[in-house]
């Protein structure tokens, strides 16, 4: 074996790292690893089948030495040492070589980022990958961005070791600049959404109902064989039959009830607000985890201010009718379903205006395996991108706009059993009040704009004429008020 026969470099040989360049290998790709730790490179050194199709570096020189020309290079370290991973890269490399940032970066990190290696003839990709450790192992779903040649050059790959559903792999090109990021920072946001309302059905079914670990295993374990079957909704229903090492007893009860993020789903909402795309489940999700931080203060107006209805509940109702919790499926399915179309939407309108060119029936089939998202509902989503590329919503195409219809009073009860039970449904309600907001033809909002022409002389528009109005109204009233706040 020449220094010269790797086809693919990955920089950085923790768990993601080490599990795809083997996932490579595996696929008959020869891969070069490079790492700072020589005990990650001694273990990934020691990790392949004899065929010597992956080699480990603690030296970069001899790690980008060992590369084929043009050489590419996947960048697998936190984002907080991209840009230095970069700086030590760069005085090695040559005309054409390309880097490919899979970590979770900000998209505008990426444009940055392509902009600076574009003035040093190299190309920078961003691309997601979704699925964990197992995913990068055995078949993530894999989302590139960026120079279109350089994502040619590196396709083969990409495609072999991606997941794949109905023999279709699940990657592709997703456009232009940092087009692979911003998809996967979508991805996270829906990912957030629907984790957070699956957090709130587990919350009504446990302490709304009564149910029983075992019996809330066997629900989520049921819902997972039908239309919402996906790998968060599995993974959930397995959690609650896992016993704790220490006590025996079952280790969801044992787990603090605070919930961590990386950001990415703040960093949807926070772009979905500079372009004007409303997304509240994703909103909201973001803020319950903010809000379920406040342990202290939680635990004392909860002393303060008991639930009534918590209190009295003891112990699990057999008696409860197994057509309510078919009621909360039903509600669950449309819940995920607004939160997809919130996600869609936001990559449609970010896709016009950072000129990303990204094809939506794509983004659903690569998302439809080997990624945390993945569900059976992303089969319909694509098929409706594909029907209309131009759908500026989900909530217009025909098939889901009966499949949502169907499920629309069973939202409705269960967000008033929620009121009853004192159970906080944010993410449930969040979806309902944007479903049924975007089938009003007409809302409140005209009050807003004639109160920002009264305090602030900002102009309002007419249905029955077109232009701009400002009113003078009542001007003895407004001075006083005017008075009152100062």
């Amino acid at each position: 074996m020449t220094t010269t026969q790797f086809e693919l470099g990955i920089m950085g040989l923790g768990t993601m790292g080490r599990n795809l360049a083997l996932n490579c290998a595996d696929h008959g790709y020869f891969v070069a690893g490079f790492d700072v730790g020589a005990k990650a490179v001694e273990s990934f050194n020691t990790a392949g089948d004899g065929t010597q199709k992956i080699k480990g570096f603690t030296e970069l020189k001899d790690f980008v030495g060992s590369l084929k020309a043009p050489r590419a290079i996947v960048i697998l370290v936190p984002a907080s040492v991209v840009d230095t991973a970069i700086e030590s890269l760069t005085p090695l490399l040559q005309e054409g070589d390309i880097l490919i940032d899979s970590g979770n970066s900000h998209y505008v990190d990426t444009d940055r980022r392509i902009k600076l290696l574009q003035d040093k003839k190299l190309h920078f990709m961003g691309m997601g990958i979704s699925g964990g450790e197992e995913g990068a192992r055995f078949g993530p779903s894999m989302m590139p961005g960026g120079n279109k040649t350089a994502y040619e050059r590196i396709r083969p790959v990409l495609e072999a070791v991606c997941a794949k559903v109905n023999n279709e792999p699940c990657v592709a090109y997703m456009g232009e600049g940092s087009a692979g990021h911003y998809v996967k920072m979508v991805h996270n946001g829906i990912e957030y959404g629907i984790m957070q309302l699956l957090a709130e059905s587990y919350d009504f079914m446990k302490h709304g109902l009564g149910l029983s670990n075992e019996r809330l295993h066997s629900t989520f374990q049921h819902w997972s064989q039908g239309p919402l079957k996906g790998f968060l909704m599995e993974i959930t229903a397995e959690i609650f039959t896992h016993k704790d090492e220490e006590t025996q007893g079952f280790l969801i009860d044992k787990i603090l009830d605070a919930a961590k993020q990386k950001g990415t789903g703040m960093w949807a909402s926070q772009d979905a607000m500079s372009l004007h795309v409303p997304i509240p489940t994703i909103d909201t999700a973001v803020c319950m985890r903010d809000l379920s931080v406040l342990k202290a203060d939680r635990v004392a107006l909860s002393n303060y201010c008991p639930s009534a209805f918590l209190a009295s509940r003891q112990s699990e109702d057999p008696s409860v009718d197994a057509t309510f919790i078919d009621q909360l499926e039903l509600a669950l399915g449309m819940a995920i379903l607004v939160t997809y179309t919130q996600g869609m939407s936001l990559i449609k309108v970010a896709s016009e205006a950072y000129q990303y060119n990204i094809n939506l029936s794509k983004v659903a089939k690569i998302w439809r395996g080997g990624c945390i998202i993945r569900s059976n509902l992303l089969e319909p989503i694509a098929e409706a991108f594909e029907k209309n590329s131009q759908l500026s919503t989900l909530l217009l195409d025909e098939s889901l706009r009966e499949w949502l219809r169907d499920r629309y009073q069973a939202l409705c009860g269960v967000l008033a059993k929620g009121i009853e039970f004192e159970i906080p449904l944010a993410a449930f309600s969040s979806s309902l009040a944007y479903y049924q907001a975007y089938h009003r033809a007409s809302l409140p909002s005209n009050l807003i704009q004639a109160q920002r022409d009264y305090f602030g002389a900002h102009t309002y528009e007419r249905l029955d004429k077109s232009g701009t109005f400002h009113t003078q109204w009542n001007p003895e009233i407004k001075k006083e008020v005017n008075h009152a706040l100062v």
